[in-house]
């Protein structure tokens, strides 16, 4: 029997999936803390986004893929962790599921493929950042071997808020 783990795939980003991609990113920007952009994207204002992130090189995009469907469930990205020099061998990972593919495994698919596809790049460590309270995003994280660094307290306001960020660092 299958399971639902095994119905999933994952593959690097392409241009196509832009459309999927930022309206799962958008669901975040409307509706959580989880971002702290506060205004959605068009897919036009996304595009740049997403070619920042080629097939190859440190910064990636995967996207996780129902087998049957094809319906895009989830991406995750390594992304520059600053713009100078110095940082290049560091990088900031993230990963976002679309509201209703949660608790499937698909975040721990996406992050299993994204290391292996950056280990082989000249990277250091990786570095995420978890508006609090995220248990989910805590677990995830931790699981792959991320530890706390620590805390940004009220750094961000959303929603008539402040919210704490806790950040968290592997070494690659």
């Amino acid at each position: 029997m299958a399971s639902k783990r095994s119905e999933v795939q994952v593959r690097p980003g392409v241009e196509a999936d832009l459309e999927a991609l930022t309206d799962i990113y958008n669901h975040y920007v409307r509706e959580t803390p989880i971002t702290f952009d506060t205004a959605v994207f068009t897919s036009e204002e996304r595009r740049p986004w997403l070619l920042s992130h080629p097939e190859d090189g440190p910064y990636r995009l995967m996207v996780a893929t129902d087998g049957d469907t094809q319906e895009i469930l989830g991406y995750a990205t390594s992304s520059p962790y600053r713009t100078k020099a110095a940082y290049r061998t560091s990088v900031e990972v993230t990963v976002y599921l679309a509201p209703h593919a949660g608790r499937r495994g698909i975040g721990t698919r996406l992050y299993e493929a994204l290391f292996e596809a950056l280990g082989t790049e000249d990277l250091h460590r990786a570095y995420a950042g978890i508006a609090q309270p995220n248990e989910a995003s805590t677990r995830l994280h931790e699981r792959f071997g991320f530890r706390h660094l620590g805390t940004h307290r009220e750094v961000g306001r959303k929603f008539g808020r402040y919210w704490d960020v806790a950040w968290y660092e592997k070494e690659l």
